[in-house]
């Protein structure tokens, strides 16, 4: 990681907020529970949220070019929203033991351009796929171990990512959120 790269408030913010939880609960014995969320959509997701799925659905219903950085090889996991919820009640009512940090999130990876691609096909969109150079410290590979959350709260994703577009471009369909400002 680059700890002053392009990316580095969002990365060192999210250790940063880890570091002083685990304070707390060291310092004043407070009650905490420490989940990492990797990429969730579904529906009722913001078309202006900067994430992927947001970006080429939106970009896809528009009938504008889906832009993919770099050649698109680089693999990302996404977890439905259901999914995401469940995983977190259940760490939420896990014993007071279990303070994590525990991943939440689909271990199953696509690549970007594949993610396009599905998109496009979904939609029944004529965009198409552009490229643009890859941003500076873009992580290539983006996958959670669930083993812990698997083990210790019985929980793994359900929904698959075919449902999960379906769902999330159902909803963008039907609001008129679904057009990128």
């Amino acid at each position: 990681m680059n700890p002053i790269g392009l990316r580095s408030c969002y990365d060192e913010g999210k250790r940063c907020a880890e570091t002083l939880f685990f304070d707390y609960y060291r310092q004043h014995q407070l009650k905490i529970k420490v989940v990492r969320i990797f990429n969730t959509y579904g529906p009722r997701m913001h078309p202006n949220d900067g994430r992927v799925i947001s970006n080429f659905i939106t970009q896809a219903l528009a009938g504008r070019n889906i832009t993919v950085y770099g050649d698109g090889s680089q693999t990302r996991s996404f977890c439905y929203v259901d999914d995401m919820v469940d995983g977190l009640v259940r760490m939420m009512n896990a014993s007071e033991d279990l303070i994590g940090p525990i991943n939440i999130g689909n271990p199953n990876e696509y690549s970007i351009l594949e993610l396009a691609e599905r998109i496009l096909a979904t939609t029944g969109s004529k965009s198409k796929i552009v490229f643009e150079p890859l941003p500076q410290d873009d992580p290539m590979k983006r996958r959670p171990d669930i083993s812990l959350a698997q083990k210790q709260l019985g929980w793994k994703p359900t929904t698959g990512l075919e449902e999960g577009l379906n769902r999330t471009i159902e909803y963008f369909k039907t609001t008129k959120r679904n057009t990128v400002v």
